[in-house]
Parts: C-alpha cells; structure tokens; sequence
C-alpha cells in the first residue's frame, strides 16, 4: 500500500493526540525542529501542522487524512467535502467538545447578539461567525485574530470577540461576559473522498479509529480479576457493576472459578473491599489500553 499520509495538529491538539495515539499502539517522536515526526508504523507518513490548515490539505489531497477540530473544518468550507472518519473525545488527555462564544467586557452594555448590530468582532473564526450573525439578523464588523484575542477589547480594537472556551475561566480572567455560544466542536478524524475510495487506505483510517476509539473507552476503566467460590457466585456477581456480563471461567479446583471485569476506575477503592468481604479472593486490578467491542 502507499503510504497513508496523516496531518497531526500543531498547538493545543498536539500533545493529547500523541498521547491517544500512543495509548492506540502507534508511538510517535517529534522534534523540536522538524515537522515531520517518527512514527513506528511503515504504512504511515505522518506531517506536523496547524489544527487549522489540516481541513484544506485533507481536501485537496495533499494529505490523506489528518486531526482536527469540526470548528476548522466549518471554517474552510469543508463540512460535506470531506468524510468524517471518527468524532475523537477523549476528557482526560485534553480532547474535549470545546465552545467558541461571543464575550464582551464585563461592564459592556453589550447583553445579547443583537446588541452587536454595528459592533467591532475580533476572532480568528471569521466564517462560522459571519454566518451565526447573518442567521440571526446581526450586521457587524469581523476581523480576523492573529492570536491574544481577549486583550482586543482591552486596548480598544474590538467591542466585542467570538473565542474558543471550556470552562469560561480564561473570559473571565480578562473580565469578559459570555453573551452567546456560536457553536460546539469536537475533535474529528477526516479524510478526503479520493482516499477513502481507495480500498487499502481506508482500511488504514478505518483500523487507526478502531484503535483510536479503544483507547478512549479503555480511559478510566481497570480490569479486575478474581478467584471466587462458586458458592459465593451469585452474591460476588450481584456486586460487580460491569460494561457487560462478567467473564467466568472454571479452574481446577471444580468449586472455584475466575471471574474477569471491566469497571470504572473511579469504584475500585470501595467495591474492592466489598468483594473480599463477599468471599473473592486472589483480587486483581490491571490497567487498559484498549476496549474493543
């Protein structure tokens, strides 16, 4: 097969995609000078750019594939022009469903969209923003932000910006109001139309978010193995919150059994013991890369 050509996002993207990556199975090594990183997996030919510019490159064919968020892929112009892979949330490692929201000055008279009719807009997502304003009936300036966007208000270039936000705490370390949300974005795996058709490369992205998505169920989640009397079966069983029915398997002792789970992390402290006091014995917790359904 030719080699599967993958954009992995420069900037805030980069470190949680290499970590879900490396969780997946495929380790990669980026140097500080080269954008162009080692990955352990000849079939791939991995490239280091901005979330931003991945949407374009992806369409054009320059890149096969590649990770970005649906608000860049919005922003170019390119929802519906390129094949959504796999949606990527993965909380713990930074790929969270993110915001952009419109933020005023705190003692702005600004309270609502509306009141943005003939305002100043400083953001750097230019064209979801124009349509939100056009949709709701709002005639206003938008200028493109390089970058520092909250100090725009500050120093007078803007009434008001359209920023990317989770939990709103930097808007308000800057004494900005959130007004609006003009919309959500999740982290998205995508391909050109061209790749996906080839047979060989699409069974390279379709076995890449299998792997992806096995690494993001497995987070947060522990096996735990134990040795339990077949008499205490039934109660040890009645305890174990599983993502399915537990697996139970006979030993060699014909009144004993194994019985292996998946639970959430988060339970171990406290339901551990409860199944020693159950009757479980030999108790064994492990951790996951991967959950396969």
């Amino acid at each position: 097969m030719e080699k599967l050509k993958i954009g992995i996002p420069k900037g805030s993207l980069q470190q949680a995609t290499v970590k879900l990556f490396t969780k997946a199975g495929f380790n990669i090594t980026i140097s500080e000078r080269s954008y162009v990183p080692i990955i352990d997996d000849k079939e791939l030919e991995p490239y280091l750019l901005r979330a931003q510019e991945i949407p374009e490159y992806v369409c054009e064919g320059a890149l096969d594939c590649g990770i970005t968020g649906e608000d860049w892929v919005r922003e170019r112009g390119k929802f519906g022009k390129v094949k959504i892979v796999a949606d990527l949330i993965y909380a713990k490692q930074g790929l969270n469903p993110v915001r952009w929201v419109v933020a005023a000055p705190e003692d702005s008279k600004i309270k609502s969209v509306k009141d943005l009719n003939g305002k100043r807009i400083a953001t750097e997502l230019v064209s979801v923003t124009k349509d939100y304003l056009k949709k709701n009936k709002v005639n206003a300036q938008v200028d493109f932000s390089w970058g520092a966007t909250e100090i725009k208000v500050k120093v007078g270039l803007a009434d008001a910006i359209v920023e990317l936000t989770e939990t709103g705490s930097s808007l308000r370390a800057n004494k900005l109001r959130e007004i609006a949300t003009v919309c959500e974005s999740t982290t998205q795996f995508i391909s050109n139309e061209r790749s996906w058709r080839d047979k060989s490369k699409r069974l390279k992205m379709e076995n890449i978010a299998l792997l992806l998505h096995g690494a993001i169920l497995a987070e947060g989640k522990v096996g735990l193995k134990m040795n339990v009397a077949k008499k205490d079966l039934k109660k040890i069983l009645a305890i174990l919150p599983a993502m399915k029915r537990p697996t139970i398997s006979d030993l060699s002792d014909k009144y004993w059994c194994d019985v292996d789970t998946i639970i959430d992390e988060k339970i171990v402290k406290t339901l551990i013991p409860e199944l020693k006091k159950a009757g479980a014995q030999g108790i064994i917790e492990y951790p996951l890369n991967k959950v396969i359904y």
